[in-house]
């Protein structure tokens, strides 16, 4: 059961209203974690500002799924690794790269890169090292997608952490997270 409680959009007031019905039209449903974010309009207008200026960014929303799902196993947010299989099918993430998404590993290498590097980000809570850096500008990334794989860690640490304090209830198809 949620920690947290959770709007209904049809009796929201009308800043999460508004802020839920451009959810609703954007996924077709209003997930739980949305309705908890909700309570506080400015946590859920924050998240979709940065998750809409992420989007206009250079990296795929396949790899931005695909970090989702890192940060989502590093962290043991079951909700998250759970929404973004979904999410990451519609963006067009492969069944296998879904599966071998929570480890960082994907059949692009350059995308594998990027999950290494967006693991290595949380692991050392951004202290990486020269090496790792290096690793990730040798397969092909610029200092701008740097900043946006970076970028896309913290949205993610955010909702990670979001769902955890309140565990959300999961109202995506459940995927065990990585052993």
């Amino acid at each position: 059961m949620s920690r947290l409680s959770m709007v209904d959009p049809a009796t929201a007031a009308p800043d999460a209203r508004r802020l839920l019905a451009k959810v609703e039209s954007a996924l077709g449903v209003t997930p739980n974690m949305m309705r908890a974010m909700a309570v506080s309009p400015a946590v859920l207008d924050g998240y979709l500002s940065f998750a809409g200026a992420l989007a206009k960014g250079s990296l795929s929303g396949a790899l931005r799924e695909q970090i989702a799902l890192v940060s989502a196993a590093e962290n043991a947010c079951e909700y998250c690794y759970a929404a973004h299989h979904v999410l990451g099918a519609h963006a067009g993430v492969s069944d296998a790269d879904l599966a071998s998404g929570g480890h960082a590993e994907a059949s692009d290498p350059k995308a594998a890169a990027a999950l290494r590097f967006a693991r290595a980000v949380l692991r050392t809570k951004g202290f990486v090292s020269d090496a790792e850096l290096a690793d990730v500008r040798a397969a092909g990334y610029d200092d701008g997608e740097i900043g946006e794989i970076i970028g896309a860690v913290a949205l993610n640490v955010f909702t990670n952490y979001f769902n955890s304090v309140g565990r959300t209830e999961v109202d995506f198809p459940p995927v065990a997270l990585p052993g």
